[in-house]
């Protein structure tokens, strides 16, 4: 195995994943595109077992996969000076609230400006490249409307250890939101496979045979139209709340993709609020817990319905 990137070890298989094969389940526990780990196990950087294998090959319950990502490459988004909400920061990476309305990364329509951008100038370059070089340090992705917490890697030694507790599960991450109509129940999950919209590709859904998601509510009050909840997600797919919230036939206020048009009025995008993570430090193996308070607009909102 190549010894320039950065391992990540996989320990145990969980069982989900026995008699599957090895490239769709590096891509289910590492949150990357097949084609990814793909080539990652073309060029010898997967090991299962202490022995390269076939990205064909089938796994069982309880087998060790070593992966050792490809050494980063330098940035293409440029450096911006514009100011971060720091929730949390030390040597190894840093959690920020990110404002409604700022995109993550670069992207077509969107090539400067993004949190990345600002990110590149906080961090002095000094950012994971495990995702590639628009996305540096980034370990986890909110919607360019969704405000609150996204934690940032600024070595692969760091984001190899955060995105392992992501596969695992282990990794907490709860939401504010305000969703239209009321709750039938107090508390519930929803567990609904989702994938892309064979209707229509910007969209997100839930369909037969997609990856498993679920999205753990609990209803913090009730108005009458409309309901405030604390969500979190145990799985961490594209839309997953917007989606799953669409499905109950309660969508998130606000939302210009999944909800009611026109949007609900006085707000900008979803209602909805990345309000705390939590997480094992990966180098220090401390607890690390961090909050941000609902945002104004939210807050503003909120009052409005009461």
């Amino acid at each position: 195995m190549s010894a320039d990137g950065v391992s990540c070890v996989i320990d145990r298989l969980p069982g989900e994943f026995d008699g599957a094969r090895l490239d769709s389940t590096l891509a289910e526990l590492l949150q990357k595109s097949r084609a990814f780990c793909q080539r990652m196990i073309d060029d010898g950087r997967v090991l299962v077992n202490g022995k390269a294998a076939k990205k064909s090959a089938v796994l069982n319950e309880g087998d060790a996969i070593a992966c050792a990502f490809a050494a980063p490459v330098q940035p293409l988004a440029r450096a911006e000076n514009i100011p971060l909400d720091v929730r949390y920061e030390d040597d190894d990476l840093l959690v920020v609230n990110k404002p409604q309305g700022m995109v993550v990364h670069p992207a077509p329509g969107n090539p400067e400006h993004t949190l990345v951008n600002a990110l590149l100038w906080h961090c002095r370059g000094r950012l994971s490249g495990i995702n590639g070089v628009l996305r540096p340090g980034i370990v986890h992705r909110i919607d360019k409307d969704t405000s609150g917490l996204l934690m940032v890697a600024k070595n692969d030694f760091a984001h190899a250890g955060l995105a392992q507790q992501i596969a695992a599960h282990s990794f907490v991450r709860e939401y504010r939101a305000v969703v239209h109509g009321t709750m039938k129940e107090l508390a519930g999950m929803v567990d609904a496979p989702m994938g892309r919209n064979p209707r229509n590709r910007k969209q997100m859904a839930v369909v037969p045979g997609g990856k498993p998601a679920r999205t753990h509510y609990q209803v913090c009050k009730q108005h009458e139209a409309f309901a405030e909840l604390v969500l979190r997600l145990e799985t961490g797919r594209t839309h997953q709340i917007r989606v799953h919230m669409a499905h109950l036939c309660r969508p998130v206020a606000g939302d210009p993709l999944y909800g009611p048009k026109p949007p609900a009025k006085g707000l900008c995008g979803q209602c909805l609020h990345a309000r705390f993570i939590g997480f094992v430090h990966p180098r220090t193996g401390a607890s690390i817990k961090v909050e941000a308070e609902l945002p104004a607009w939210f807050e503003a909102f909120v009052r409005g319905l009461r």
